[in-house]
């Protein structure tokens, strides 16, 4: 995705063409059909482009209930909302469980001590027949046998619940990393961004350290998708994603935000420090030679141009965005597979 293509006369053009697809397939003008064709038309998403064009070679329309479908597959977070529901429900029920066996233990706990009071009692009689000391040992026996019967089923529905609830928590963990995991490369998500965007900002300007941002994008892109089709693309795309992820500092975020561009939050590092870090991700991709996996024919190098910026005291999180994206278009207008930063003469190429 480009981030100027969202902006000014560009950002309205590109909204205009959005409607008119819409209304083009007698669509209904809802926000959801918006955004959908609006990935569409830009090929953001390039599996929801392969769905649809294959809907619309089919004869031409698309309706409702495929725009529907096609919406909650790839946008719609009702179903993530719906999983943690149901896991909260079910960790609800083993919680209530859990706590209804605790006090059925406590009410059972109090029983068996008034038997233990009641047999102390009786015994500090002095007059006491042997036939009622049998009795009181009987009841102390029979009491301390369903207690140790009850602490075994306590004990056994406690391990219960524990595993059940254990497995509820990794299934939240794991409902929360898929929300924040782009699904193609696994490496980070535009949610993710901008969350953690927000906060090495915050973090930025409370322990004054530097930060720095950098947008990437795969040189020629659409090139490979018409030559090879989309699945090579998708293999392009995981291939720089990895690159990048593989070679990005521990605490830096690589993220993808669309399509075939990505972006790097570079927290605590200069403007100086990022080039050489981005110089080593653009040529261990330019070295690469990529072969189609299906048919083991060569594609050839790919190349990436990269923009980088460093924060500065005015900015908000659009003009920072803004500005290292002006950077990426700098490096494409300059010839591609190329750094270029706030400082061109420290740029690289």
């Amino acid at each position: 995705m480009k981030f100027g293509e969202l902006t000014g006369r560009a950002g309205r053009e590109t909204g205009h063409r959005a409607i008119d697809g819409v209304i083009d397939l007698d669509l209904s003008a809802s926000p959801q059909n918006y955004e959908l064709w609006l990935h569409y038309q830009n090929n953001w998403t390039p599996g929801l482009n392969d769905e649809i064009d294959e809907l619309l070679s089919d004869d031409g329309h698309l309706d409702e209930k495929c725009s529907e479908t096609l919406y909650d597959k790839y946008f719609n977070s009702s179903r993530l909302s719906a999983h943690v529901a149901q896991t909260g429900a079910r960790l609800a029920t083993e919680l209530t469980a859990a706590l209804h066996a605790l006090n059925l233990a406590g009410s059972r706990t109090e029983e068996f001590n008034d038997c233990l009071d009641s047999a102390a009692s009786e015994l500090r009689e002095e007059q006491i027949d042997s036939s009622r000391l049998i009795d009181i040992v009987t009841t102390l026996s029979r009491a301390t046998h369903e207690m140790s019967e009850q602490n075994s089923e306590l004990t056994r529905k406690l391990e219960e619940s524990s595993s059940e609830i254990n497995e509820l928590r990794t299934h939240l963990e794991s409902i929360r990393t898929e929300s924040l995991t782009d699904s193609l490369t696994g490496i980070a998500n535009r949610k993710q961004f901008d969350n953690m965007l927000r906060f090495r900002i915050q973090e930025s300007r409370s322990l004054n350290y530097p930060l720095s941002l950098a947008i990437c994008d795969i040189d020629h892109f659409k090139g490979f998708n018409d030559a090879w089709g989309h699945q090579t693309g998708d293999q392009v795309i995981r291939f720089v994603a990895a690159t990048l992820d593989r070679l990005a500092l521990k605490d830096h975020l690589v993220a993808r935000y669309g399509g075939e561009e990505f972006v790097i939050i570079m927290p605590r590092v200069t403007i100086n420090d990022a080039i050489p870090t981005l110089e080593r991700m653009r040529r261990a991709i330019e070295v690469k030679k990529l072969k189609r996996k299906s048919t083991g024919d060569c594609l050839g190098n790919v190349t990436i141009s990269m923009g980088v910026t460093e924060l500065l005291k005015s900015d908000s999180s659009s003009t920072f965005i803004r500005r290292a994206d002006e950077h990426l278009y700098a490096a494409k207008r300059s010839g591609r597979n190329r750094v270029v930063s706030d400082h061109p003469a420290r740029s690289a190429a």
